[in-house]
């Protein structure tokens, strides 16, 4: 069976405590996080559905990892506003991985969400990315569109984050899924802080099996969804964004949620 493992390293290196199981790890930190500091997980197998939680207030994360060991950085100042004020605080954490169920995995979910995502290449998936992101800072971030928050009635600090485009018409959204998946459904939550805000009329997706999907929205708050017939993809593009007529130059994208097995 798969060894996992957990760990609390410093910025310089030293571990402060660890875990290892056959199957799952499970760690209680009696201790404040320091900047610099990183949950690291291990696993003896890559290409593993695994359950893993790095912070109580942050939540559990059905994710697919495609390395030996993932890094995920304790964050701090701006990198943390996008977050609950409550994750990684205070003096007392639990942590835990355990390999996914059967049931887990086969099941009929929201693919796309990852609470646990993080900008570079974590081999930790689902994961988002884009090609640009207003003004590089964390509120308006691609991973916020899965973060499975979908608070849309504002903008800024937790829980109204969001991916914003930086007004940019050629703005894209990249979501991977690191293997093969099938899907039908996608739902886009789009940000509806009005008047402040603007929206899209149409949004392209592209499937990585060449096939291509036009959505039409409008101006709302409630969430657009869109079926298709079944497709094998392993990642999917978000562009072509058509912005209404209207004043305002923010459309954004609070979040996307894809449906499949």
């Amino acid at each position: 069976m798969t060894e996992l493992t957990l760990k609390i390293v410093r910025g310089d290196g030293t571990v402060v405590c660890a875990d290892s199981g056959r199957g799952s790890a499970a760690l209680v930190f009696c201790g404040e996080y320091r900047e610099g500091d990183r949950v690291v997980l291990e696993s003896s197998e890559k290409n593993v559905h695994l359950v893993w939680q790095a912070d109580d207030a942050l939540g559990s994360a059905l994710v697919y990892i495609t390395e030996h060991t993932v890094s995920y950085p304790v964050p701090f100042g701006e990198k943390k506003v996008c977050y609950s004020p409550k994750i990684f605080s205070g003096d007392r954490h639990y942590l835990y991985v355990r390999l996914a169920e059967e049931a887990e995995i086969s099941a009929y979910r929201n693919l796309a969400l990852n609470v646990m995502d993080q900008h570079g290449d974590p081999g930790c998936y689902p994961h988002a990315s884009a090609n640009v992101e207003t003004r590089g800072e964390s509120v308006f971030a691609a991973r916020n569109a899965i973060d499975g928050v979908t608070e849309n009635r504002s903008h800024g600090k937790w829980p109204y984050t969001s991916w914003g485009i930086n007004r940019d018409p050629s703005a894209c959204l990249k979501l991977e899924f690191g293997r093969e998946v099938e899907v039908d459904r996608i739902v886009l939550v789009t940000r509806a802080d009005f008047p402040h805000d603007s929206w899209w009329t149409q949004a392209t997706v592209t499937f990585s099996d060449g096939s291509a999907v036009e959505l039409p929205m409008e101006k709302s708050a409630k969430p657009h969804v869109f079926t298709f017939p079944k497709k094998k993809i392993s990642w999917l593009t978000l562009d072509k964004l058509i912005k209404a007529d209207d004043p305002s130059p923010f459309p954004a994208l609070t979040q996307i949620e894809v449906y499949g097995v």
